[in-house]
C-alpha cells in the first residue's frame, strides 16, 4: 500500500492548530493530558457552537473538504443548512471523515472519524483505496459525551503511530450544536459508503457536493442521533460526477436514496426502536441521502432520483 495522493493528516493540521487556538471565542474547551495530548471538548462541559461544528467538519474531511452554511427554504421553520464540497470526496469522505473506527475501553464506546483513520489504516476500505497517511500529528473527532481514559488515548497514539503529544481527539456530542452539525456534514459521505456498497468503482468517482438541513439539537443521544440521520435520510440532497458509461450512471442514481431502503418511510428514532436498539439490524441501504443526481461526465448527461420529506423532517425535528 503507497500513498499516492496528499497526506490527509498533513493537510488538516493548521485547521487542528487554528481550532485550537480559537477555542476561547468559539467556546470550546481544552485540555492537555499529562502525557502530552490535546483533549478539545466540543460540546461537553461547554457549549461549543456551530461554527465550531463546521470548522470541525473540515477537519473530518482531513483538509480536503470545505463546509459552509447555506439558507435553505426546503424547510421553513429550519433554513439553515450545511454544503459540503471537496477537492477529492472519496479520500476525504471515506477515507477520513467516515466513522469507521470503533474504539472502546470498559464503559467508554465511541465511533471514530478523521484523519488518523488514514495512519491507523486497518479498516478493510484502505486496502481498497490503496491509501494509508504517513503524518507525524494524529488527529481523531470522536462521537461521545464523556471523555477518553487515558489508556485508550495511549492506545489510539500507538495505532497511528505518533507520539501522545502529537494527537488531538475532538470530543462531539451529538446533542450539541456542533455535533449536530458534524454528524449532518456527512451527507455527502453517506453517499459515497452507499455507493460503495453498490459496488460502485470508487475510482470513478471524479467530484461532488452535498447539502443538508442542519436539525436543532436534542436533550438526549437517541433524540439527537434520530434528528441527524434524519436531516440527511429525509433533507440531504448531493450531486456525484462520474466517469463510465452513461447507463451505468443512471443506475447509481436510482440504486443511491435512502427511499430504496425497506426501512424508508419513518423518524429513524422510531426505526431503531423497531429494531431494539441494535443499529447493525437497520437496512444499510437506508442511510444515504434523500435526493441524489448524478452526472455522466463523459456524455454530461444528468440523472436524479429521490425526493424529500418534510413532513418526516418537522416530525423529526420537533415540528
Amino acid at each position: 500500500m503507497t500513498q499516492s495522493r496528499p497526506s490527509v493528516g498533513a493537510l488538516v493540521a493548521p485547521h487542528v492548530a487554528s481550532l485550537v487556538a480559537d477555542a476561547q471565542a468559539l467556546r470550546l474547551g481544552v485540555e492537555r493530558t499529562p502525557t502530552g495530548a490535546t483533549i478539545v471538548d466540543a460540546g461537553i462541559a461547554v457549549r461549543g457552537g456551530l461554527e465550531a461544528g463546521r470548522r470541525i467538519t473540515e477537519i473530518c474531511l482531513g483538509g480536503m473538504g470545505k463546509a459552509t452554511f447555506a439558507p435553505d427554504t426546503r424547510f421553513p421553520r429550519w433554513n439553515t443548512a450545511i454544503q459540503i464540497t471537496t477537492v477529492d470526496p472519496v479520500i476525504a469522505c471515506l477515507g477520513s471523515q467516515y466513522a469507521g473506527w470503533s474504539l472502546s475501553d470498559g464503559d467508554f464506546f465511541a465511533l471514530g472519524s478523521g484523519p488518523a483513520r488514514a495512519l491507523w489504516a486497518k479498516e478493510e476500505l484502505f486496502g481498497e483505496l490503496g491509501y494509508k497517511d504517513a503524518s507525524e500529528t494524529a488527529t481523531l473527532v470522536l462521537e461521545t459525551d464523556k471523555r477518553p481514559p487515558d489508556s485508550l488515548i495511549a492506545h489510539i497514539a500507538k495505532e497511528c503511530g505518533v507520539a501522545e503529544d502529537k494527537l488531538t481527539l475532538i470530543l462531539t456530542p451529538t446533542t450539541s450544536l456542533a455535533g449536530s452539525v458534524q454528524v449532518v456534514g456527512r451527507v455527502l459521505e453517506v453517499a459515497l459508503h452507499k455507493a460503495h456498497s453498490l459496488h460502485f468503482p470508487l475510482e470513478r468517482i471524479v467530484d461532488g457536493a452535498g447539502v443538508a438541513p442542519v436539525p436543532p439539537p436534542a436533550a438526549d443521544f437517541m433524540s439527537g442521533m434520530g434528528r441527524t440521520n434524519d436531516a440527511v435520510l429525509y433533507g440531504g440532497e448531493i450531486s456525484l460526477y462520474v466517469e463510465g458509461p452513461e447507463d451505468e450512471a443512471e443506475q447509481l442514481a436510482n440504486g443511491l436514496p435512502s427511499s430504496t431502503s425497506r426501512d424508508h418511510g419513518r423518524p429513524f428514532g422510531e426505526i431503531f426502536a423497531g429494531y431494539n436498539y441494535d443499529f447493525y439490524a437497520c437496512d444499510a441501504g437506508l442511510f444515504s441521502p434523500a435526493v441524489v443526481t448524478v452526472t455522466a461526465l463523459s456524455t454530461g448527461k444528468s440523472f436524479t432520483a429521490g425526493a424529500y420529506e418534510p413532513s418526516l423532517i418537522a416530525k423529526s425535528f420537533g415540528g
